[in-house]
């Protein structure tokens, strides 16, 4: 099984920013530091506005990470409380570092998601096509038993010798 953690940062004020690096070294709270190694995934799956949010300002999230072509720096996110809070997401960043910032508005916005570590991530994304191939095994098993069943006629020398076909195609049995 794929060893993740949860991952969540808040930014607020006016260009907040947070980088997401864990080739460096962090320090916990108790004085010791901590590494994880540098075979990590980031995976984020929402952004939202905290409650606090002032009505009608427009946030804009953006973030900058490492491309196919080299850097790139693009907002991901325009949440505005009162017509979009928050927004699910689907970003997958490989290579650190990957840093959010908002470049407009005063938040506060969240961004959630997972951090995958070490050897795991290969077997996790294993999982993942996995769990896509049964599906599409599945819709496919359902499409053969909603298919409409054809009706055949006789043949001209079933006719002659008195015999029936079957009225209906059998399905093979899986």
């Amino acid at each position: 099984m794929a060893e993740e953690y949860l991952y969540g940062i808040t930014l607020e004020g006016p260009n907040a920013s947070e980088v997401w690096d864990p080739e460096h070294r962090a320090e916990d709270p108790d004085g010791t530091s901590q590494h994880f190694g540098g075979d990590q995934k980031l995976i984020i799956k929402m952004a939202l506005l905290g409650p606090e949010a002032k009505a009608g300002e427009l946030n804009v999230l953006e973030v900058e990470a490492t491309g196919l072509k080299g850097p790139i720096k693009i907002p991901i996110a325009l949440l505005e409380m009162g017509k979009t809070s928050q927004i699910i997401l689907d970003l997958s960043f490989p290579d650190p570092p990957v840093t959010f910032t908002l470049v407009k508005g005063s938040g506060p916005v969240h961004i959630v998601g997972h951090n995958l570590l070490g050897s795991h991530i290969e077997e996790f994304e294993d999982m993942e096509d996995m769990e896509d191939e049964m599906e599409e095994e599945n819709i496919d098993d359902e499409d053969d038993e909603k298919a409409p069943q054809k009706k055949r006629k006789p043949t001209a020398e079933a006719k002659k010798n008195g015999t029936k076909r079957p009225k209906t195609d059998e399905a093979v049995d899986k």
